[in-house]
């Protein structure tokens, strides 16, 4: 194991975090601590962990100036928005420690019969890794962390190595709290040590958040043990504009849903499919809105597209763009107008691409970036073709005045979400989950409680 980590900033590339990796010993005592604090814990009524972790979301979102500046140094979001993942923290925390107490409640038989008390109660698991990402490392997090706790496990929380200041925020939140000792911890890990720490027996359920390759390698570290995974991994979202759509709110939500966070959220909108009598007129004011995004460093208020992560991902956003303009796509967008993008950098100018097709990767293949592929089509059997022909199902979204029409093509749709007029947004009262390649699971909502539980049935003969 490599004996520091090194955060470098896309901003200019400075180290912004040095730490420590963790050691073997050091792990072997975390988990101790876990499995002691956890048996504790479990006993205690769900009120009190929610008086608890309702206390930590306060103390959480009264840093929220630190936490989003440091946000925006760790991996580039402009310091505008970064603030605005504090509050979607707090909405799905405060959500789900709501709802936690019924979530959790006893189920009781639904076929009552005299002399017997019949019940199933869930149960916690024990100690519960969550496996956290560089692009919403709260909004992620928290998805598991907040019922993990609720439900009465231990969690360990792995961050990403580029983003490690958040598991501290996290811990000073629960520390102000009161939440006992051992309850919530972090380390500092590499790919090798986290593959040993999923295969270690003191592990009863991985929450990753990350790549299809990440969720792959997290399968096989738990292949050969009797434990749940939940993936949460990539996505290709798909967006349909039909010809009753409101064209400039579709435009103005469909190009935020597209750009923000420089395109790198696994439910931004990827492509974008256009009735043909609206096509035209979408596509000529959605280049006038990507114009719009002034790219440049994002410690500056104005700057409302930043860097990409690193420069490396960058450079394969170029390469999918690149291919696809060598295969007949238009790119509508000069690069020359943002002059702050360049080859070499993590700075990327907005791409709009036409005349694209399903043989391109920029329409098959995550970017997770700031580009968009723009197809025509005829009908909306069409349209649900295209956007079911993905690897991925993670969201779609339908932009109609029809409720009824993105009823019925939601049905047809093989996809965890459908939204109509609205996209990239994660609501908590519904469960979030994926098809295919965009993992397996779910967290968020009631549902989300069942995966960090385990059911175990009361069948009670009081009449002898």
């Amino acid at each position: 194991m490599n004996e520091l980590l090194r955060t470098v900033s896309p901003i200019d590339g400075a180290v912004v975090v040095e730490r420590p990796y963790a050691t073997a010993a050091e792990l072997d005592a975390l988990l101790e601590r876990a499995r002691r604090a956890q048996a504790a814990w479990r006993a205690r009524p769900v009120a009190e962990r929610a008086d608890i972790l309702s206390r930590a979301v306060d103390a959480f979102v009264a840093e929220r100036p630190r936490i989003a500046r440091e946000l925006t140094l760790q991996m580039g979001r402009p310091i505008a928005h970064s603030p605005g993942e504090v509050g979607g923290f707090e909405e799905r925390a405060r959500f789900m420690i709501g709802i936690a107490a019924d979530a959790l409640a006893d189920l009781p038989a639904p076929d009552p019969k005299p002399g017997f008390t019949r019940f199933i109660r869930r149960e916690p698991l024990g100690t519960v890794l969550v496996v956290a990402p560089w692009n919403y490392p709260y909004l992620t997090a928290v998805n598991a962390i907040v019922p993990a706790l609720m439900a009465g496990n231990a969690v360990l929380l792995k961050p990403s190595s580029q983003t490690p200041l958040t598991a501290e925020r996290m811990a000073d939140a629960f520390a102000a709290a009161g939440l006992p000792d051992g309850l919530f911890q972090y380390a500092y890990l590499d790919h090798a040590a986290t593959d040993g720490l999923i295969r270690d027996s003191r592990i009863d359920f991985v929450a990753f958040t990350g790549s299809v390759e990440g969720g792959r390698a997290v399968q096989r570290a738990a292949a050969e043990r009797f434990i749940g995974v939940g993936l949460e991994l990539g996505g290709k979202d798909p967006a349909y504009v039909r010809a009753d759509a409101d064209l400039e709110y579709s435009l103005d939500n469909l190009a935020d849903g597209v750009f923000f966070n420089a395109g790198q959220s696994c439910c931004g909108i990827e492509r974008i499919y256009v009735h043909r009598s609206r096509y035209d007129a979408f596509v000529e004011g959605f280049v006038a809105r990507a114009c719009r995004y002034v790219l440049g460093n994002p410690l500056d208020p104005a700057t409302t597209l930043g860097p990409m992560v690193r420069t490396r991902a960058a450079e394969a956003v170029r390469a999918q763009i690149a291919e696809a303009v060598a295969s007949g796509a238009r790119s509508l967008i000069d690069e020359a107008e943002f002059p702050a993008s360049g080859a070499g950098t993590p700075y990327l100018a907005p791409q709009v691409l036409v005349d694209v097709d399903h043989g391109m990767r920029v329409m098959m293949e995550e970017s997770f970036g700031p580009v968009v592929g723009i197809m025509p089509v005829d009908s909306d059997a069409q349209a649900v073709a295209l956007m079911n022909d993905s690897p991925y199902g993670l969201t779609a979204s339908i932009w109609t005045a029809d409720e009824a029409a993105a009823l019925e093509l939601g049905g047809n749709l093989a996809t965890g979400t459908c939204f109509m007029n609205r996209c990239d947004y994660l609501d908590p009262a519904l469960a979030w989950t994926g098809v295919g390649d965009s993992g397996r699971g779910c967290t968020l909502s009631p549902v989300g409680y069942e995966q960090l539980t385990r059911p175990k049935s009361y069948h009670l003969k009081t009449r002898i």
